[in-house]
């Protein structure tokens, strides 16, 4: 038996890393009384992504971040919120 040492945590970037962006997607979404697979078939992404985004685990690339706010008729910048306020 071979012992392993952990892995080191993964170097992070201002763009790499996902954690620390807010959002208000799952917000807006309940308001226009949508389920998580209806927005993603909407968006053209999977329920999954929708529920990553939702729980701050995914960021979204720049188009789907786009579609997203249009879809939801506000701003980049109300939905998505990098300095976690």
């Amino acid at each position: 038996i071979r012992a392993t040492l952990p892995l080191p945590p993964p170097q992070c970037g201002p763009l790499s890393c996902p954690a620390g962006v807010k959002n208000t997607v799952r917000d807006m979404r309940m308001r226009k009384n949508l389920a998580q697979g209806q927005l993603a078939e909407a968006m053209g992404v999977s329920r999954q992504t929708i529920n990553s985004i939702e729980n701050e685990r995914y960021t979204p690339s720049l188009p789907l971040a786009l579609a997203l706010a249009r879809y939801f008729g506000v701003t980049v910048e109300e939905m998505f919120d990098d300095q976690g306020s």
